[in-house]
């Protein structure tokens, strides 16, 4: 049975929290060893599914230009990194609201063990890679 403790849920609750505010401040805003020195660096979301046939990887990158992203496979890890620009609009705008995350960006996601036939699409807003299972 739970325990009703008033106390003990809203440490857990505060515990809980504190850990999701980490974790995000770990995506969005982390030093990559890869690339410039010390460059802060965000990582985009992602959603993994895996059929009998493929596994597609949509990464979400509204805003960035999809022929400004590389991509690659090595040693069974996908890594895909660009840079999201600010917009020419902002230089003589007044920001209300800056939201979405701006500079280097880097995603890294083991894959299964496997040989794979690759293809890139955008959809809805996020670059989509099909990775077709060879065999």
């Amino acid at each position: 049975m739970a325990n009703r403790d008033p106390m003990s849920w809203m440490l857990s609750e505060a515990v809980e929290t504190l850990a999701r505010a980490e974790r995000m401040h770990r995506q969005f805003f982390r030093l990559q060893p890869s690339g410039a020195p010390n460059e802060p660096c965000w990582e985009p979301p992602i959603d993994v599914l895996e059929t009998e046939r493929e596994i597609l990887v949509f990464v979400a990158l509204p805003g960035v230009d999809p022929e400004h992203v590389t991509a690659s496979i090595e040693n069974g890890v996908l890594t895909v990194s660009g840079r999201r620009i600010l917009p020419k609009e902002l230089r003589d705008a007044i920001i209300h609201r800056l939201e979405l995350p701006q500079g280097r960006f880097e995603r890294r996601l083991q894959l299964p063990a496997g040989r794979y036939a690759v293809k890139q699409f955008v959809q809805n807003g996020c670059l989509v890679f099909s990775l077709t299972k060879a065999g």
